[in-house]
């Protein structure tokens, strides 16, 4: 997530590639905030909380969702807006949902967050985004037949998860949901400072407990000594190939996920490659602490002249169409252009890896700095995130709804 000041790892960017068998794919959903109250918070180490919504029953339909899936909250902090991503942190559950939030040095809100969260607050929670899921199906809420008729189909199915730090935290829902069902194993890399800084420890430990011959946790220390060399220090790109050599050959890993800062899942992900997996069995999400805070990513203010060189940006959202123009040589992108326009333009981390503020090019064209949310299918159909997209064309049409 990007904030004024660094702030605790959120994700920011669940993302997918390939063109082979197409993904399990969420059902998408406009991207819109609604008042929850919180159940309960509850400690998860001296650095993180898990935060628990009760979702009621009228809002029932927009906070379904899938494992691995996140949201964002918004609020408002000495008079500026703050918006923050998170996942979810629990199995899909009627009536609640669950994230947790670890503290980072200098964060805004996440150090805010575990001072002074307390059950009945309220805070403004979007609707679940995000593609960091499974291909397969993996509770009854998708299908249940569909799922048991592929354990018989295939004998099983093998999973592999990475994750470091907070990146744990969709981990938990998407390794639940997979242990349910009968004839799935998975095995987990987790990587921590020390074991003090392992969240959802207890809820891992009895998770092996229920599945001892179906999970396999592989936890690597990077500041305390264990008695594997294997599982001591950072994971670097030999210990990486270690670890793989060791714990699971990739020719049968059905699919992978990795979640955590991008120098790991990339270091990931080349040695994969480099190993014959196909992108399209791997589900990766970045956690970061970036620095931007809100559509105007630290920014100044775009003052339009009436009378210079402007590009006209016309969007449509939510039914209604609206103009924007941004002068040619400021470089505004089309986020923070329509922003100016209409305050409820969907975004949650401006920085090119959540996906929220994803857009249809209807007429024109654009410059997309980044790119960690969208498909190549997706791109190839017009869509852009337009948080990173600046016009290219003298005029230029999009469509947040389609």
């Amino acid at each position: 997530m990007t904030a004024p000041s660094p702030d605790s790892p959120a994700p920011v960017g669940p993302a997918s590639t390939g063109t082979g068998a197409a993904p399990v794919r969420a059902a998408r959903r406009r991207a819109q905030f609604h008042t929850l109250t919180i159940a309960e918070v509850r400690p998860l180490t001296d650095q993180s909380i898990e935060v628990t919504f009760a979702v009621p029953d009228e809002l029932a339909g927009q906070f379904d969702y899938a494992p691995g899936q996140y949201v964002a909250l918004r609020m408002d902090m000495d008079g500026e807006e703050v918006r923050r991503s998170y996942s979810i942190c629990r199995p899909p559950t009627p009536g609640s949902l669950s994230i947790a939030i670890k503290r980072d040095q200098g964060g805004l809100f996440s150090n805010w967050a575990n001072d002074n969260l307390r059950s009945g607050d309220q805070m403004q929670v979007m609707s679940p985004q995000g593609a960091f899921i499974a291909q397969h199906r993996l509770t009854s809420l998708n299908d249940a037949e569909e799922i048991r008729a592929e354990v018989e189909r295939t004998g099983g199915a093998r999973f592999v998860c990475a994750a470091a730090g907070s990146g744990i935290t969709p981990m938990i829902a998407i390794i639940t949901s997979l242990l349910q069902i009968d004839g799935t194993a998975v095995d987990l890399i987790y990587a921590n400072r020390s074991a003090g800084d392992v969240m959802f420890v207890d809820e891992l430990a009895d998770l092996k407990d229920r599945y001892p011959q179906r999970l396999a946790i592989h936890h690597v220390l990077s500041r305390e000594q264990r008695v594997s060399p294997m599982h001591s220090g950072r994971i670097d790109a030999d210990k990486l190939r270690l670890l793989l050599d060791t714990i699971v050959e990739p020719s049968i890993v059905d699919e992978w996920f990795l979640c955590g800062p991008m120098e790991l899942v990339q270091l990931i992900r080349d040695e994969l490659d480099a190993r014959g997996v196909s992108s399209d069995d791997v589900r990766f999400e970045l956690f970061t602490t970036g620095e931007n805070s809100g559509g105007q990513r630290g920014a100044p203010p775009v003052v339009v002249d009436e009378s210079g060189d402007n590009i006209q940006i016309r969007f449509q959202l939510d039914g209604l169409s609206s103009e924007v123009k941004t002068p040619r040589g400021s470089r505004e992108t089309v986020l923070n252009a329509a922003l100016r326009a209409r305050s409820e333009v969907p975004f949650a981390c401006a920085g090119g890896v959540c996906g929220t503020c994803r857009a249809k090019v209807v007429e024109g064209t654009v410059d997309m700095a980044e790119n960690f949310a969208l498909e190549a299918d997706d791109v190839d159909a017009g869509y852009v995130l337009t948080c990173q997209s600046r016009p290219t064309s003298d005029s230029l049409v999009v469509d947040y709804d389609a």
